[in-house]
C-alpha cells in the first residue's frame, strides 16, 4: 500500500526534479500551453495553480514568495499583472490536462497542460511572394 506517498519521483533525485518541474511551471506561464508527459502534467498542475493563487493575493510578500519559485522577473510579472486577474472571478482550476497518444519513441503517455482560457491563436500565413522566372 502506498501510504502517506503523495508524489511522483518522475525517476530523479530531489534537485532535479524540483528544477524539472520549476521549468515547467515558468513554460507553462510563458507559453499558457505545453505539451509534457502526463506523469509530469500532473505533478506540476498543482505548483502552476499555487503560483495563479500567490498572483491572485497580489501582496509583496506573495510576489517574493512566487518568485522564490519562478527565479524569472518577468513571468513573476505576468502572473501578477495578467493572469491573476484573468482567474479572479474562478476558486481554483485553472489549468486542464488534455491526454494525447503516446509518444512515437517510447510509447509514454502525453498530454496538453493548459490554462482553462486558453485561446488557440492561428498563426498568420506569409504570403508567397512572386518571384520572378529566372533566365
Amino acid at each position: 500500500m502506498r501510504h502517506l506517498v503523495a508524489h511522483r519521483k518522475l525517476r530523479r533525485n530531489q534537485g532535479h526534479r524540483m528544477a524539472l518541474l520549476k521549468n515547467l511551471v515558468a513554460s507553462l506561464i510563458e507559453n499558457e500551453r505545453i505539451v509534457t508527459t502526463v506523469a509530469k502534467a500532473k505533478e506540476t498542475r498543482p505548483l502552476a495553480e499555487k503560483m495563479i493563487t500567490l498572483g491572485k493575493k497580489g501582496t509583496v510578500h506573495h510576489r517574493r514568495l512566487a518568485f522564490q519559485f519562478i527565479n524569472r522577473a518577468g513571468h513573476v510579472k505576468k502572473v501578477f499583472d495578467t493572469l491573476a486577474p484573468r482567474f479572479s472571478a474562478r476558486n481554483g482550476g485553472y489549468t486542464r490536462i488534455i491526454h494525447l497518444d503516446e509518444r512515437k519513441g517510447d510509447g509514454a503517455e502525453m498530454a496538453i497542460l493548459e490554462f482553462v482560457d486558453y485561446q488557440f491563436k492561428k498563426k498568420d500565413k506569409k504570403e508567397k511572394k512572386e518571384t520572378a522566372p529566372k533566365s
